[in-house]
């Protein structure tokens, strides 16, 4: 079982956008400000029950509250005589959503005979719709939120005319002026929407080119499942952004407890897949009886010390006849040892004759090696609750001890302290950490799939060009709200194997700066490469503030990059040479030759240069290459330059 694509509308600048997974790894890249944490989001958010009480109206995409909006207008407006439109079909197309479509084979049938559409179904893949909306009874929740709203909004209307009446000024944003307003105070939105899921008919599935996505439309009539239809069929497990670390100077005792460190991760870990006093089996004697044996020796020296002092007690008149003795006891707890910021230390020296070795608390270790760790022992923890491993699996009731056949790790900006060369380990090394169980290595049944948002270059160079998700930024006709699509870089090149050869290998050699880019420039060489920059800065001011990658290409190759650029949407700038050349055909047994020769007009003269050629202004001689006005495409998002005629 497998996830193929996820299809997500309405999700902050995700308006409709369609994401195909990778059997194994997922990358995201874009630019900044490209919808990557979005798409982040709204799988977290959705896949996690316990996280679908975070959504909020925000996280509806901009341009659908205008149309929320004249719902509520729509509603004001009513007449008494006037009954208010209270069906789902006009929310529908607003509706934070995401589409799961995941592959089955025969033999996983009986993980989802719940989610099969119709009996008519043969296989393949199946889909489900997750979507926030009026809660499942559509017409009472709406018709609920529409009460309240009217109520509010004339309770805000009547305030202002008493105001006015008593000649009384009113705060000019009075709450609510709008039905968005509405929804995005308080809890107003959890109270009358939540996440429901649908059926969906794998053969109305429509595959849009660019990037975007063609949803379904839901039937009227269409009926809600369960409250989690992927219970038992998915493992969900999150690494997110933000994970609290801090330099250790700054970072007090009190702080440390919300670090997601090592020493928190081992407690844990303890606790749920290694504690001999949970549920102890025959292997967990010999810990029990060590433990055992340690809380006798410190109660009786324990006894012995305290034994003065409980004498002095007795001097005083307790305890008397009647009253209870006083006895010192521990309890020696080995989770509460994993529990402190010393728990966890780093060697810094080995010990030698007559010295003990050198080490600090964990949290003096560098910011990227902890996070490094940390990032690592959670997918070890993930792996492992996975599986089940230890005590985890004894806990279980027989019916959650059943493994879901797809384990879905989220990771977001693995990136964050982390420098390049780590950056390139941690990724190299991660899936194979979800995989390294005896269970998983050669297993078929059971699966694995990683999805890894990041702003990373040395991330992207170290994954396969097929697993890249390209976030492209497009803004509506006006202009005026931005929106993403995603490119698959796995088939941009078509069966151009050649190019995709060569983009592919220029790319890693360069660390993938295209992904992240907000223009890009194509030189001819390194001296462009220096002064270009030169250049910028003392004249351009404003580009200088942009994120613009320069790579250094030849000019003569950049056409080899078309397919990729293109694909992308990125503004780019080609500074090429025209490469002129003199042909001399073929004659009297010789072959015809090039020559390469100074640019000069009127000479008959040829350019050699493919990218002028071929891609812009597509013009092969120099007299052409001359004159020609137009360089740059139809879009206005390519603009290539050469060596005109000095007047």
């Amino acid at each position: 079982m497998k996830i193929k694509n996820v299809e997500i509308q309405n999700f902050r600048k995700l308006k409709s956008c369609r994401i195909e997974f990778n059997d194994k790894q997922t990358l995201l890249v874009g630019a900044n400000n490209s919808g990557k944490t979005s798409a982040m989001d709204a799988l977290i958010l959705f896949f996690k029950k316990s996280r679908q009480k975070e959504i909020t109206l925000t996280d509806f995409t901009l341009s659908t509250w205008g149309d929320v909006d004249a719902i509520g207008e729509a509603w004001l407006g009513c007449s008494e005589d006037q009954s208010p439109d209270f069906k789902i079909d006009q929310w529908r197309s607003l509706l934070p959503t995401i589409d799961i479509w995941i592959e089955i084979t025969e033999e996983e049938v009986h993980y989802v005979s719940h989610l099969i559409p119709s009996l008519s179904w043969t296989g393949g893949v199946l889909g489900v719709r997750l979507v926030f909306e009026p809660k499942e009874v559509h017409i009472e929740s709406i018709e609920l939120l529409y009460k309240s709203f009217i109520k509010a909004f004339s309770s805000a209307k009547d305030t202002r005319a008493d105001a006015e009446g008593q000649g009384k000024k009113t705060p000019e944003n009075l709450w609510p002026k709008s039905l968005v307003e509405f929804l995005k105070k308080g809890s107003n939105l959890q109270k009358f929407f939540s996440v429901n899921s649908y059926l969906l008919d794998p053969d109305k599935v429509i595959v849009s080119t660019g990037g975007g996505a063609q949803p379904q439309i839901l039937s009227e009539k269409s009926i809600p499942l369960g409250p989690d239809p992927f219970k038992g069929l998915f493992k969900v497990n999150i690494i997110n952004a933000h994970r609290g670390f801090s330099d250790s100077k700054s970072l007090t005792s009190s702080d440390f407890g919300r670090v997601s460190s090592l020493s928190t991760q081992l407690s844990r870990y303890y606790e749920d897949h290694l504690d001999p006093s949970e549920m102890p089996d025959i292997e967990d004697l010999e810990a029990l009886h060590a433990i055992e044996e340690a809380q006798n020796k410190f109660d009786e020296k324990l006894k012995d010390s305290f034994s003065a002092p409980l004498k002095e007690l007795e001097n005083l008149g307790y305890p008397g006849f009647t009253d209870p003795k006083i006895k010192i006891a521990t309890s020696v707890d080995p989770l509460s040892c994993l529990s402190h910021e010393a728990a966890v230390q780093y060697m810094v020296s080995d010990s030698k004759v007559g010295q003990d070795s050198l080490s600090l608390p964990e949290r003096y270790n560098g910011l990227g090696y902890q996070n490094l760790v940390s990032m690592a022992f959670k997918l070890i923890r993930f792996r492992d609750e996975w599986m089940r491993k230890g005590k985890a699996g004894m806990k279980q009731e027989a019916i959650d001890s059943i493994l879901e056949p797809l384990h879905l790790v989220l990771v977001e900006e693995p990136e964050a302290h982390l420098h390049a060369q780590v950056q390139q380990v941690f990724i190299k090394k991660a899936y194979n950490i979800l995989r390294n169980h005896t269970n998983l290595q050669d297993s078929v049944k059971l699966s694995t799939q990683m999805v890894v948002s990041t702003h990373s270059s040395h991330i992207a160079h170290e994954i396969d060009f097929s697993c890249l998700r390209y976030f492209k930024r497009n803004t509506f006709g006006n202009g005026d709200i931005p929106y993403s699509t995603v490119v698959n870089l796995s088939n941009i090149f078509g069966t151009d194997k050649k190019t995709e050869m060569f983009a592919s290998r220029y790319l890693k050699t360069t660390h993938c700066d295209l992904f992240f880019a907000d223009a890009a420039i194509l030189v001819e060489g390194a001296a462009e490469k220096m002064l270009v920059p030169y250049f910028i800065k003392k004249n351009y001011g404003k580009l200088d503030h942009l994120y613009i990658t320069l790579l250094e290409i030849n000019g003569s190759h950049a056409h080899r990059l078309r397919p990729l650029i293109e694909s992308l949407g990125l503004i780019t700038l080609i500074i090429s040479d025209i490469d002129a050349v003199k042909k001399e055909p073929a004659s009297q047994g010789k072959k015809a030759t090039t020559e390469k020769v100074l640019p000069e007009k009127a000479k008959d003269y040829f350019s050699s240069n493919s990218t002028l050629t071929k891609w812009l202004p597509k013009l092969e001689t120099i007299d052409e290459l001359m004159e020609v006005e137009t360089k740059q495409d139809n879009e206005c998002l390519t603009y290539v330059v050469y060596q005109v005629a000095v007047p």
